[in-house]
């Protein structure tokens, strides 16, 4: 997942990922980041929501 740097920042802070950077609860993450690192990462996140588009 691509982050600017504002929300690496803010996601590192809050410690949502784990020491191998993996996120346990992934929509803390996704209130977290902004909608411009939403947007880059929309097939992503869809793909791990299950979205059918």
């Amino acid at each position: 997942m691509m982050l600017c740097e504002t929300c690496y920042e803010q996601v590192m802070e809050e410690k949502l990922t784990d020491a191998r950077n993996f996120v346990a609860d992934h929509e803390s993450l996704f209130d977290t980041i902004c909608m411009g690192c939403t947007d880059i990462n929309r097939p992503l996140i869809d793909d791990m929501l299950g979205s059918s588009e």
